[in-house]
């Protein structure tokens, strides 16, 4: 035998090299012990086929942790609908506000997150799926807002880090704008005060309303912003982006519409408001009654000479 080669017997049936042995070289170690290394360390196995999901820990109706603790909201269900498709191995992290998700993304802890929507910066180091709901950003105020001009110099709240912090940054930079952890907090701090409006997601302050028992506020009209929501991934994982785009094509629409009723999901604002639709038609009727008003007492007037005579 040469010196620095070691020698394996082969199992019966395998091709043969000077009999029954096979000169196995040093070189050849160099990935046996790295499958050794792996063998002996299940994590690391386990890091390269498990796709990290970080669910944000309170974007309902699309993803929330509800007050027992389970993650829910449309995206998880869709994420369910999909793995009834394809082979999709989750594995789920704990929810956080959606700006520490993103920097764990940005540190390679996460590979997959759900309900975000495409932005320049956030292209920089994600893949996005296409939308899988789209929702329009609205204005809220304890009365009837008209609109973001109405509000220049004063303090308007907005989700830090959201995808519309940016937007209404660079158009409206009069404003006042109060950055907030999660949509809930913007909406209680307008209720005491603390602010004078929130802009928000039209089927985030509807799921608030309902699930925290919230009111005294009004929803306006769209502020021209639209959340195209979607599945989102590490730029350097493309495969994980061809699984996601398969399993979503092979949801029914008819089972997406369904989904889409489960969770009450608006995916328009109302055109008007109510308070601003009362409002309007007691302006309409108030007019009304002054033009009646007024021709009334014309013709008392024009008739009294008449009656004189």
């Amino acid at each position: 035998m040469k010196p620095r080669e070691t020698m394996i017997r082969l199992q019966p049936g395998a091709a043969r090299l000077q009999g029954d042995v096979v000169p196995f070289k040093p070189k050849l170690m160099v990935p046996l012990a790295g499958l050794l290394l792996a063998l002996m360390q299940p994590g690391l196995l386990q890091a390269q086929t498990v796709w990290r999901f970080a669910p944000e820990i309170d974007y309902g109706p699309f993803v929330y942790q509800d007050r027992q603790g389970r993650v829910r909201g449309l995206s998880i269900d869709l994420l369910d609908e999909m793995q009834r498709h394809a082979d999709l191995p989750l594995q789920m992290l704990p929810p956080r506000p959606l700006a520490e998700q993103l920097a764990a993304v940005r540190r390679g802890e996460v590979e997959l997150l759900s309900s975000l929507r495409p932005t320049p910066e956030r292209a920089q180091y994600l893949s996005f799926s296409r939308p899988y709901v789209r929702v329009p950003a609205v204005l809220v105020a304890r009365t009837a807002p008209s609109g973001l001009e109405a509000f220049e110099g004063r303090a308007v709240a907005v989700g830090r880090g959201y995808a519309v912090e940016a937007h209404v940054r660079q158009h409206h930079a009069r404003v006042r704008w109060q950055p907030v952890d999660s949509d809930l907090e913007g909406l209680r701090r307008m209720l005491r005060g603390e602010v004078d409006a929130l802009v928000v997601d039209v089927a985030s302050v509807h799921f608030i309303a309902r699930e925290h028992g919230l009111s005294g506020f009004v929803v306006g009209e769209p502020i021209g912003f639209e959340y195209a929501l979607s599945f989102a991934w590490r730029r350097d994982r493309p495969d994980i982006g061809e699984a996601l785009e398969e399993a979503l094509r092979r949801i029914p629409a008819d089972r997406r519409q369904a989904l889409l009723a489960r969770w009450s999901v608006q995916t328009h604002a109302p055109a008007r408001s109510g308070l601003r639709l009362w409002t309007e038609r007691l302006g309409a009727a108030l007019l009304l009654l002054a033009v009646g008003l007024a021709g009334w007492i014309g013709w008392r007037r024009r008739s009294r000479p008449a009656a004189s005579a």
